[in-house]
């Protein structure tokens, strides 16, 4: 699907004082998040559509979760480790409390914004490669001796952050916080993006893009499809999703500058 499709980037967006002027924009998560890209979209002339791709369901296994939290309060581990945002929502969901003496790792600017958001301090984001491989790349180069590390996790995340600590020599305790579950989007949305009248679509983790495949089986070549991160594109592509533009950093604001630098449509297909 989306098969090339193609686009000429326009070097003099940027001097434009609203480079998204008439472009509807499809934003696939809601709650905060989605209320705080929304906002941002108008700043810059876009009409965002909030249509959620995805949410999130409770793990399926309480009783490790509760008890991994407890030991956490309980000042068990030397490291916290968190790879998204909604990680955090369990956090204060459950009220969870971390010990002065625990370090806390993230990955992403928009992670590290949400733990600070409620009142959590995070005391390391990856500086070469803001991923999880560059997070356990970055802990074990600061940690020369074993360490204890709770990473708390979805459902469907790669082991890849537990992989390489443990190899490391580090003791890790992986735990599942959440699961993802696709939300069919209303008629009207489906139909706005098979039509052309969505413009582009913000694609923000592979989940998103599994989604996008899913619910719009014919999306017009004219559509911009934005992903937030190398990363984020990889997954996308493996789900059978042709990304058009990458965000060159993992944040809300690259993702809405890479979909700016693609020329307006003059008119929205009907």
């Amino acid at each position: 699907m989306n098969e090339g499709h193609r686009h000429t980037p326009n070097p003099t967006t940027g001097s434009v004082p609203k480079p998204l002027s008439g472009r509807r924009v499809l934003v696939p998560r809601g709650g905060p998040w989605g209320d705080g890209v929304a906002a941002r979209l108008r700043q810059l002339g876009a009409a965002p559509v909030i249509a959620p791709l995805i949410n999130f369901a409770p793990t399926n296994d309480q009783a490790t979760l509760d008890e991994a939290l407890a030991d956490l309060a309980a000042g068990a581990f030397d490291w916290l480790t968190l790879t998204s945002a909604t990680t955090v929502d369990v956090l204060y969901a459950y009220k969870a409390v971390i010990p002065a003496k625990t370090r806390v790792a993230v990955v992403g600017e928009t992670t590290a914004a949400a733990m600070q958001a409620v009142g959590y301090r995070v005391d390391l984001v990856p500086e070469r490669d803001n991923s999880a491989q560059g997070m356990a790349e970055q802990m074990i180069d600061l940690e020369s001796s074993p360490r204890t590390v709770l990473t708390l996790r979805s459902e469907i995340a790669k082991p890849v952050l537990t992989r390489l600590l443990i190899e490391a020599g580090h003791d890790v305790r992986s735990v599942v916080a959440y699961r993802t579950v696709g939300v069919p989007v209303s008629e009207k949305v489906a139909g706005d993006v098979h039509s052309g009248r969505i413009n582009a679509i913000l694609v923000t983790s592979g989940s998103v893009a599994e989604q996008v495949v899913e619910q719009f089986p014919e999306i017009p070549a004219s559509t911009v499809i934005a992903a937030i991160g190398p990363r984020t594109a990889k997954d996308a592509k493996r789900a059978g999703l042709s990304v058009d533009v990458v965000a060159e950093r993992q944040t809300v604001d690259a993702l809405i500058e890479a979909v700016a630098r693609f020329p307006v449509p003059t008119e929205s297909t009907p």
